[in-house]
C-alpha cells in the first residue's frame, strides 16, 4: 500500500507539501497541488483519515439525527444531506432520535463523542436538552424541518447553553407551513365545504402549531368559523391518524372534507375511510400536506402540498459549512416554498401545479 512518504518521492515534494495539500491546513503552488493529486492518483495512495482528523481537529463527518427514517419525507432530506455531504468531501453518521426527547439527547450526546464536525438535527417536541447541550458544546448544529426556540430561563443553572445574552447561533431550514395548509382549506372552501376536518400532528412541534394556524388562517379567510371538535390530533404517525380520522367520522355532524397534516397521517385517514366504507372524494373530499411518490398512484390521486425535502436537506449541509467557516455569523431561519400539487382527490379536476412563496428570515 502506498505511502505518504511514496507520494511525496514520486511528485518531487517534501512529506509536509503532500500533507497540507490533503488538509489544506497551507496554500500550495496550484502546480505542486496538481502533481500531488497526479501522484496520489497513480499510486492509488488512500489518506488515513483518522490521522488527518489529528492535524485537522476535524473528521469530515457530519453527525445526521432524525426520526423515522423509514418515512418518504426524511428519506428523501436523507438523500439531499448525503449529497451535499459527499459533494464537499464529508461522510454521514444517521441516527434516528425517535422523536423522544431522552433519546434524542443520548443520540446528540452519542454523535458529539464520536467528534462530527457538526450535526444536522429533526428535533421532538421537546428539544430544550439538546439544545442545551449542543449551545454549552458549542456544537455547530443546522435544525430542520422544525423550528426550535432558545432554551427557557427556568432551566437549572448547569443546563443552560451560554451566559444571558449569549444565544448559541443555531441555523434552521424548514418549509413554508402556515399559507400552504391555509390554501388546502381555501381550495376545498372554494368547491363549497363548509365543515373541513384537519388531522394535525404531535402536538408540540412547530410543524404542527404551524399546520393548524394555516387552518385556522384559511377558514378565517373563506369566511368560516373555526370549530375545534372538527380538529384532531393524529401525532404525526398512521394509527393514531386512524384513530383521529374515526372520532371525527364519528361526529354527530362530520366534515365533509379533510386535510391531513403529514403523509403518515394520510395513510391512516385513508384507512379509517375505508373501514367504514366511504369513498374519495365521493362521500369526503381530501388534501394532505406532504407529497410523496406514490401519491399520483392512489385512486382518487392526492391533492397535495410537496415540501421541497431534498432542498431541505442540501441547504441544511450549505449552512452547517458555512457555519464552520465562519463560527460568528448570525443565525440564519431559511424558509423554502412548497407547492401546491392539484390532483382529484379534492373533488375537482387536475390543474398545472401551483407554488407557494417562500421567505428567508
Amino acid at each position: 500500500m502506498a505511502t505518504m512518504a511514496d507520494v511525496a518521492r514520486s511528485a518531487g515534494v517534501s512529506v509536509a507539501t503532500v500533507s497540507h495539500v490533503l488538509n489544506d491546513t497551507r496554500p500550495v503552488l496550484p502546480g505542486t497541488r496538481q502533481a500531488v493529486l497526479s501522484a496520489i492518483e497513480e499510486l492509488g495512495y488512500i489518506p488515513n483519515t483518522l490521522a488527518r482528523s489529528l492535524v485537522t481537529s476535524r473528521t469530515r463527518s457530519i453527525g445526521l439525527a432524525v426520526s423515522a427514517i423509514s418515512n418518504p419525507y426524511f428519506t428523501e432530506i436523507l438523500q439531499g444531506v448525503e449529497a451535499g455531504a459527499l459533494e464537499h468531501g464529508y461522510s454521514l453518521l444517521i441516527a434516528d432520535p425517535h422523536d423522544d426527547p431522552e433519546h434524542e439527547l443520548k443520540v446528540g450526546r452519542l454523535l458529539h463523542e464520536r467528534r462530527v464536525d457538526g450535526m444536522i438535527v429533526a428535533p421532538s417536541a421537546d428539544p430544550d436538552a439538546l439544545v442545551a447541550y449542543l449551545g454549552r458544546h458549542s456544537v455547530p448544529t443546522v435544525f430542520l424541518d422544525r423550528v426550535v426556540e432558545a432554551p427557557s430561563d427556568d432551566m437549572s443553572p448547569s443546563d443552560q447553553a451560554r451566559p444571558s445574552g449569549q444565544a448559541a447561533p443555531f441555523d434552521q431550514v424548514c418549509a413554508e407551513n402556515i399559507e400552504p395548509t391555509a390554501q388546502l382549506v381555501t381550495h376545498l372552501a372554494g368547491l363549497g365545504h363548509r365543515r373541513i376536518g384537519l388531522v394535525a400532528g404531535l402536538p408540540g412541534l412547530s410543524t404542527t402549531g404551524e399546520r393548524i394556524a394555516g387552518y385556522r388562517h384559511g377558514l378565517a379567510a373563506a369566511g368560516l368559523p373555526y370549530d375545534e371538535r372538527l380538529l384532531a390530533h393524529g401525532d404525526s404517525e398512521s394509527a393514531a391518524a386512524e384513530r383521529a380520522t374515526a372520532a371525527l367520522l364519528s361526529l354527530a355532524a362530520p366534515p365533509t372534507a379533510l386535510v391531513t397534516a403529514n403523509n403518515a397521517m394520510t395513510i391512516g385517514a385513508l384507512r379509517a375511510l375505508r373501514e367504514r366504507g366511504l369513498s374519495v372524494p365521493g362521500d369526503l373530499a381530501l388534501c394532505c400536506f406532504d407529497d410523496f411518490a406514490w401519491a399520483d398512484l392512489f385512486e382518487p390521486r392526492l391533492t397535495a402540498i410537496a415540501q421541497p425535502s431534498k432542498e431541505i436537506g442540501a441547504e441544511a449541509v450549505r449552512l452547517l459549512l458555512d457555519r464552520l467557516a465562519t463560527p460568528d455569523r448570525p443565525a440564519q431561519v431559511l424558509r423554502l416554498p412548497s407547492a401546491f400539487v392539484h390532483r382529484t382527490s379534492c373533488g375537482c379536476s387536475e390543474q398545472p401545479e401551483q407554488s407557494t412563496k417562500g421567505s428567508v428570515s
